[in-house]
């Protein structure tokens, strides 16, 4: 067996079938932040899991690029905020590059939305208040983990995990200083739909920087 024979063939589609709802109410909003949140909205109720998942794309200073998956943990009308190790090989990139991009992938809606711009820093005090809202197994793997560094063997992160489990006892544990949080400022949104026949619907807006006016446009699939 090759690894063609794992991937499932092209769907096919029912010329006679119930057509998918109608795009001009799909994308009503003239504002993109305003078209995302009723989207996530609808993927939070639908999604078995993580609809707030999001593959973050980034790029070091040679131009190479990497991608992974994070968890969004706020969005508004400045951008949207994930948090991270700053010594970590994404938390590096974004010091060496501050631009990166994002993909939100809703299979049970058959939607994504892609976005890109530009990274700055969350505040200390935004970043202290998310932190205290973790569990507290999650605060001291922030401190244990030398995230996307060489580990020798699990029992090496269990004997960390155990050093500042002891250090800070049944207190709670203060932000890690390498830990912070980051924003993706748009100043581009694609949202795709799923259509038969690959003849998908994609709206594009754009903005030269931060705080400039929408403009919005179709693209062809």
């Amino acid at each position: 067996m090759s690894g063609d024979d794992l991937i499932p063939p092209s769907p096919q589609y029912d010329p006679t079938g119930t057509p998918p709802p109608d795009d001009a109410a799909l994308f009503a909003e003239a504002e993109p932040f305003a078209l995302f949140e009723r989207w996530f909205k609808e993927a939070a109720a639908k999604e078995p899991s993580d609809p707030n998942g999001m593959a973050l794309a980034t790029a070091d200073a040679d131009g190479f690029p990497d991608v992974r998956m994070v968890l969004m943990k706020g969005f508004d009308a400045a951008g949207f905020v994930f948090y991270t190790n700053a010594e970590s090989a994404k938390g590096r990139q974004l010091a060496e590059n501050p631009r990166a991009a994002l993909c939100f992938h809703w299979k049970s809606l058959r939607r994504q939305v892609r976005v890109r711009g530009l990274i700055e820093a969350v505040s200390d005090q935004d970043g202290d208040a998310y932190f205290n809202t973790r569990d507290r197994g999650a605060q001291l793997g922030a401190w244990a983990s030398e995230q996307s560094r060489p580990m020798p063997d699990r029992l090496a992160l269990e004997k960390r995990i155990a050093t500042f489990a002891l250090k800070f006892g049944v207190g709670t544990p203060p932000r890690p200083p390498h830990w912070r949080g980051y924003r993706l400022a748009p100043l581009t949104f694609e949202f795709w739909r799923d259509r038969p026949f690959r003849l998908h619907d994609r709206l594009v807006f754009t903005r030269e920087r931060a705080g400039a006016s929408w403009n919005k446009s179709r693209l062809y699939p």
